[in-house]
């Protein structure tokens, strides 16, 4: 392995995307292709990464695909192994697999609670437990873990999937510190409403709400969702100057603020919301 060139900011480069099939992680690793980057498209959806992989080679990228299931380490410590051997280097971990389950916690299982936990948290601490030794042999690289809005934020109805993504943004930024100094960059997306597959009623493990896909996709609509390409061209230009928290859309930052500033006033508004949220779409709960 070659290590004695540091961190390509993508041309050139090696970038591992879980969740690659397609959402976020597709847009980011077709975003990534573009701007010359060899991307590796990990996914339990083999079919689909294989297609997207398949485009990107017909489009004279370099591409490929691996099925994976983030929950199990020793798979995706293989896969970033074999990644840097077979490259020389491993530029970019994109730890992007995730899962969602909504409704009231008082609906949860154990095993929704542990499912999410396990794709969301540990699936990414493998990402990140694999990759980041690779990098520290190297002295360079970047891991950028995905969050969300509602990991800076309160989420009613969204308990666990909150839960994971706050976890996340506690972990990337203590280990954003500690990584600076063996020359290796985490950095931590927060996307807000982005236009997936997951609008239309995908993405979602399990609901305990009786909504309708075209009720979910209402529902995103109105919230102006932003297209995922430019989402990820955003993304990559705030990864590139190495930002520690990513928030896209911007727009974000503001109700961010108020939340840091007025928490209460905040659940409050959010206790009145949810109400009408449950009698607009008449839920059962």
């Amino acid at each position: 392995m070659d290590t004695n060139i540091g961190l390509r900011i993508f041309k050139g480069a090696t970038a591992i995307i879980t969740g690659g099939a397609s959402g976020i992680g597709k847009a980011i690793a077709m975003e990534l292709s573009r701007r010359g980057c060899e991307v590796v498209l990990a996914d339990v959806q083999h079919g689909l990464a294989q297609e997207v992989a398949s485009h990107i080679q017909s489009s004279g990228g370099k591409a490929s695909a691996k099925k994976i299931d983030v929950r199990d380490f020793h798979a995706v410590k293989e896969l970033v192994e074999e990644t840097a051997q077979r490259t020389g280097r491993l530029d970019y971990m994109f730890n992007n697999a995730g899962a969602a389950i909504i409704g009231e916690v008082s609906d949860y299982s154990i095993e929704d609670w542990n499912l999410i936990i396990d794709i969301n948290l540990r699936g990414e601490i493998n990402g990140i437990q694999a990759a980041y030794q690779v990098m520290l042999k190297q002295k360079f690289g970047q891991i950028v873990n995905t969050s969300s809005l509602v990991g800076l934020t309160p989420s009613p109805g969204n308990t666990v999937y909150s839960a994971t993504k706050h976890a996340l943004v506690g972990l990337s930024q203590s280990l954003r510190v500690e990584a600076a100094l063996h020359g290796i960059r985490i950095n931590v997306v927060c996307p807000g409403v982005v236009r997936t597959p997951m609008m239309h009623g995908g993405g979602f493990n399990k609901s305990y709400f009786n909504m309708s896909p075209e009720q979910v996709a209402d529902m995103f609509e109105k919230m102006r969702p932003m297209d995922v390409d430019l989402f990820a061209k955003k993304v990559l230009r705030l990864i590139a100057k190495d930002k520690g928290i990513i928030i896209v859309p911007s727009s974000n930052k503001i109700f961010i603020g108020l939340y840091k500033f007025f928490p209460e006033t905040i659940i409050i508004l959010l206790k009145i919301a949810t109400k009408r949220f449950i009698k607009k779409y008449n839920l059962v709960c």
